[in-house]
């Protein structure tokens, strides 16, 4: 078997129509062409490719992107981003077609939270209420109080009274900082996201020493003696808004590299880095399950409404539940 085949049968095992496509193919003008003709809405993360990032109809972050999956007037969602968003879409919306260009497109993070092993960890502390980082599989969220988002972690954390036990999962450095900011005493799942534990301290440290007056910034899925050593710690949307309305014009930041694409767009005078991992092959953190999603694949998406996120009505039903009741504190 050649590589082109090899290429169409791994293609066709992840759920895709393996029709040839014309040479040349204008990607860019097809896509809007069939968002137009199928009524369909493409969600994206900050995180994608910066050719999908651009195509967006709306572009965010987690909790942004769950609000927009709520609010949307399409017969056809489709979710540029990892499988977990593209869940908690069709959650939110249980009648109507989700889309996800890449069905590998997975999270790290939610892999290291297994349901029946979180479930397990759950009926050990059943006095807890259970918060869960959105980054988390539907039967994770089916088994939470509360979902959350970076950006409103912590008013979620708070919205819950101060002696009541909480669960925090599955992020094990955002529940520590989160420990910080609210003062609250959580038990922590051990579960990260590969892409913010390969930051490099050392590297980044040298950096610091080489750009002085730029500004570390990084996320709080990183781990602690990352975060000991920012200037500002924020979620995805707010690390944006900080480098675009703060005073300096150089950062250094740790997140996935592709928020640089935004950054730069919307801050095109300022210079913006991307924190070194520990990787000697690779200057950036990138997430691969995000890099999957392609302008090819995007369009084959739509073109034939594959492939698509199904799930079960009950399992929806359970996830729904949590899900309101963040979208409900977050207003």
């Amino acid at each position: 078997m050649n590589s082109t085949e090899d290429h169409t049968q791994m293609l066709s095992s992840r759920g895709y129509v393996t029709t040839p496509i014309a040479e040349g193919l204008d990607y860019v003008g097809e896509i809007k062409r069939l968002k137009k003709e199928k009524n369909a809405v493409l969600l994206a993360h900050y995180y994608q490719e910066d050719a999908i990032q651009d195509l967006a109809d709306f572009l965010g972050d987690s909790l942004y992107l769950a609000q927009a999956a709520a609010e949307v007037d399409a017969d056809v969602i489709v979710f540029a981003g990892v499988h977990f968003m593209a869940e908690t879409a069709k959650i939110i919306n249980p009648t109507k077609k989700v889309l996800l260009p890449d069905l590998k497109a997975g999270c790290s993070l939610a892999d290291s939270c297994p349901p029946q092993d979180f479930a397990a960890f759950k009926a050990q502390n059943p006095d807890a209420v259970v918060v869960t980082y959105i980054n988390c599989s539907a039967e994770i969220k089916a088994l939470s109080d509360l979902v959350c988002t970076s950006s409103n972690a912590k008013k979620i954390i708070e919205s819950i009274p101060k002696d009541q036990p909480i669960i925090f999962a599955p992020d094990k450095h955002l529940g520590r900082y989160l420990i910080k900011e609210t003062g609250r005493e959580m038990l922590l799942w051990d579960g990260s996201c590969v892409v913010h534990e390969a930051f490099s301290f050392e590297k980044i440290i040298q950096l610091v020493k080489q750009y002085p007056k730029a500004k570390f910034i990084a996320h709080p899925e990183s781990p602690e003696d990352i975060l000991a050593i920012a200037h500002f710690i924020g979620s995805t949307s707010k690390l944006i808004d900080f480098a675009i309305t703060d005073d300096a014009n150089e950062f250094i930041v740790a997140t996935e590299a592709g928020i640089l694409h935004e950054m730069n767009k919307r801050a095109p005078n300022k210079i913006f880095i991307p924190a070194p991992v520990d990787d000697d092959t690779c200057a950036c953190s990138e997430c691969a399950f995000m890099k999957l999603n392609t302008l090819e694949k995007l369009y084959r998406c739509l073109a034939f409404e594959q492939p698509e996120i199904q799930l079960d009505q009950a399992l929806m039903s359970q996830a729904r539940l949590p899900i309101e009741r963040m979208l409900t504190l977050s207003k």
